[in-house]
């Protein structure tokens, strides 16, 4: 790439993440997705999966190290707010937060992709770039990195109670208010096979409490049981 090429990237470095990339590829190449490769062979070789491999295992650590030290909770529950810091959704926003998304190297089709598809590949990319301030700065700094990103949501996350399973903290709220066990039930399916969406319906007795959609029956469920949450807590 070209000096006016890598320009914006070198800028991203210095703004948002407070330094320059000695080795600016390794930043191009942690937003670089395995589509717009595809699309491009003769002229870049080189997607963000490596690099999402690393940066993954040091989310997993640096997240992991910040409980252990600083909570006494059990096992159980400092796995389940490391699941919350660390999963698609989370690290997806902090990836919009940063504003990367202009940077990142997609095929034309995977622009064009669903705001799920989307969400993953910024959560992917998040996971890359930690890798690549990893490899280029070393492990405090990328630490940093993700305490100001990930770990600093963490006071929020606990206030809101999202760490939990929504649908099992779910089936713990509807059984002490209402003395009933929510049902789940598909409302619609849609798209094609390769990218259906579902909308489900959770029900406390006949009254429908929320909805959900997603690209499975799962997660899908876990929305609306997630709404039906927000609902309980209105009355």
């Amino acid at each position: 790439m070209s000096g006016m090429q890598v320009a914006p990237y070198q800028d991203f470095a210095r703004e948002k993440l407070g330094f320059e990339f000695a080795d600016i590829q390794l930043l191009v190449t942690a937003l670089t997705h395995r589509s717009y490769v595809n699309e491009h062979k003769k002229s870049v070789n080189e997607h963000n999966e490596r690099l999402e491999f690393l940066g993954d295992a040091v989310l997993e650590l640096v997240v992991t190290d910040y409980l252990y030290h600083n909570f006494s909770e059990p096992e159980g529950i400092l796995t389940s707010w490391r699941a919350s810091l660390v999963r698609t959704e989370s690290i997806g926003a902090a990836g919009v937060g940063l504003g990367y998304e202009p940077l990142v190297r997609m095929s034309r089709g995977e622009k064009q992709g669903s705001d799920r598809a989307r969400q993953q590949i910024l959560a992917n990319a998040f996971e890359a770039v930690t890798g690549a301030i990893y490899l280029e700065r070393g492990y405090d700094d990328a630490a940093t990195f993700i305490h100001n990103n990930i770990i600093s949501k963490l006071d929020g996350i606990l206030e809101s109670g999202s760490w939990r399973d929504a649908k099992s903290h779910l089936q713990e709220v509807s059984q002490q208010i209402d003395n009933q066990t929510p049902q789940y039930r598909v409302i619609e399916e849609t798209g094609p096979d390769h990218d259906k969406i579902f909308t489900l319906g959770v029900y406390v007795g006949d009254k429908l409490m929320g909805t959900g959609s997603g690209p499975s029956k799962q997660v899908a469920q876990q929305q609306a049981a997630q709404a039906a949450l927000d609902a309980y807590a209105k009355r």
